[in-house]
């Protein structure tokens, strides 16, 4: 190996706060997905501030970033606009003993940028709306059971889903045996499902779309069948709300869920999220009704007021100026550069760029076309070294035609150093100690 192969990147400040994060707080991290063995060994920077499609470490190295916040910071970091009218509210108060105007405000803001719905209820993050949707249908149906998709990777840290992942110790096996799983895309599957489960299943829940656009009919063909089994169809748009289009996937391919939950780039960073859906439903959670009462979302923070503002904001600057379409030109350009560079230096088949072009993510594969976390910890080393953070490729719109170039540029490095391993048939040496690791596995 050359220098080239071995660059270091060091991170002194950040592996001291790594080592407080943990002492204090139970996997170094709020999120799994932002814990440290998530990224190569003593190379998880810890981050000081950001600003537009840019973060600055502890240590004052600055990176592109990618995937910000989670798919959160869709606007890129500190969005004048965002920052302007939360401002507005944080000299007004934050929080009442009654509703604030801004809820009101906030709810038709929503309404008009997502029609297919007419209520919605807000809260602070997206396990709160997903559990929220799932309790509403097992209301209004009466059943038990929960039929999520399989081949989606997250839906709630709440035990109805928690329990089917390799994390389950702590939730009873009689909860998991209450959800079920169908996979994507096939709707023979999904009616059999309904079929052996007939009257007991409450709702279908599932992304309307991930890495691969939906089959032809296959949105439609779900919306009949929840009909004619009598269940509630569920969309968890946090993902491809507002990055599909401004009314989400719904607003897209023009099907219509029962229910369907935001958050992610709803807020910009800041804490909001929303359950939304059919009037007769959403009321079951109301005081309008004669029926059991449903104890839908009741929080404490909810209706932060700055957070409603931001959450405005943002939904104006997607419509006014037309951020998903940037996201997607954007997202297309940095597709075409890395398949370009990887496919040259003889890794096409290897570094694989899927998805939609403004939610793009990236498989490392090894010699024989596998899934590595191995080639992955050499890749994301030389993306880091190359001033890249990227634990995905999905896009914010603060990212200039400049950022995506040098991307390219450093992916081209990293591909050299992909290459070499792949003859070696051995990326060991490249990685510097133990690979990531996957987000869900039994043990630490």
């Amino acid at each position: 190996m050359d220098t080239e192969d071995t660059q270091v990147l060091a991170l002194p400040r950040s592996r001291t706060a790594n080592e407080r994060l943990h002492a204090l707080i139970p996997g170094g991290a709020h999120t799994y997905a932002k814990g440290d063995d998530q990224y190569p060994d003593n190379l998880a920077p810890v981050i000081s501030h950001g600003q537009g499609a840019h973060v600055w470490d502890v240590d004052g190295n600055r990176y592109v970033e990618y995937g910000s916040g989670l798919r959160s910071v869709s606007l890129g970091h500190a969005h004048p606009r965002v920052i302007e009218a939360v401002r507005r509210e944080l000299d007004r108060g934050s929080n009442f003993v009654r509703p604030s105007i801004v809820e009101v405000e906030a709810a038709e803001r929503f309404l008009a940028t997502v029609p297919t719905a007419e209520m919605v209820k807000f809260a602070k993050n997206g396990s709160d709306a997903t559990t929220a949707a799932v309790r509403l249908a097992r209301a209004a149906t009466g059943r038990p059971r929960v039929a999520l998709c399989a081949d989606h990777p997250f839906f709630s840290v709440d035990d109805w889903f928690i329990g089917t992942t390799p994390m389950s110790a702590g939730i009873p096996a009689s909860t998991n045996e209450l959800t079920v799983a169908f996979p994507y895309g096939d709707l023979a599957a999904t009616e059999e499902l309904l079929t052996r489960y007939e009257g007991e299943v409450a709702c279908l829940i599932l992304e309307p779309a991930t890495h691969s656009e939906p089959p032809p009919g296959y949105l439609a063909g779900l919306r009949a069948l929840a009909d004619r089994h009598g269940c509630v169809l569920i969309f968890d748009e946090m993902i491809t709300g507002f990055r599909w289009s401004e009314a989400g996937a719904q607003g897209l391919y023009g099907v219509v869920p029962d229910l369907s939950t935001f958050g992610k780039a709803l807020g910009n960073g800041f804490a909001v999220s929303a359950l939304a859906g059919r009037r007769d439903l959403m009321e079951l959670g109301g005081l309008r009704h004669s029926g059991d009462r449903v104890f839908l979302l009741s929080t404490t923070h909810g209706a932060e007021t700055h957070s409603l503002a931001a959450a405005m904001a943002v939904q104006a600057t997607y419509v006014e100026e037309g951020v998903t379409a940037r996201l997607h030109t954007l997202g297309e350009r940095l597709a075409a550069g890395v398949r370009e560079v990887a496919a040259g230096l003889g890794v096409g088949d290897h570094l694989v760029v899927r998805g939609r072009a403004s939610n793009l993510v990236f498989a490392t594969l090894d010699e024989h076309g596998q899934p590595s976390q191995r080639y992955r910890t050499l890749f994301l080393r030389r993306l880091l070294a190359g001033g890249v953070l990227a634990p995905s490729f999905v896009v914010s719109s603060a990212l200039t035609e400049a950022d995506i170039d040098h991307t390219v540029e450093v992916v081209a490095q990293a591909c050299a150093v992909y290459r070499k391993a792949l003859d070696a048939t051995d990326p060991t040496p490249w990685l510097a100690g133990r690979p990531v690791k996957p987000v869900f596995r039994r043990l630490a």
